[in-house]
């Protein structure tokens, strides 16, 4: 499991903190965990790599 750290732009953060904090989370690394987990849920019935690249490009993630 990684446990980084992974850097965010000032700005992101203090929306990061902001929507955290609004939403009732303890931190707002259990918003991001939050976030991430589902997002990762759209992509997690992908049979392949062009699948997850297809739905990333229809979420609007990728170009």
């Amino acid at each position: 499991m990684f446990n980084g750290t992974i850097k965010l732009k000032k700005d992101l953060l203090q929306r990061v903190e902001r929507c955290a904090k609004a939403g009732g989370y303890s931190s707002p690394q259990e918003f991001v965990e939050h976030i991430i987990e589902r997002e990762l849920a759209k992509l997690e019935d992908a049979q392949s790599d062009e699948e997850i690249v297809k739905k990333l490009k229809g979420l609007g993630y990728i170009d």
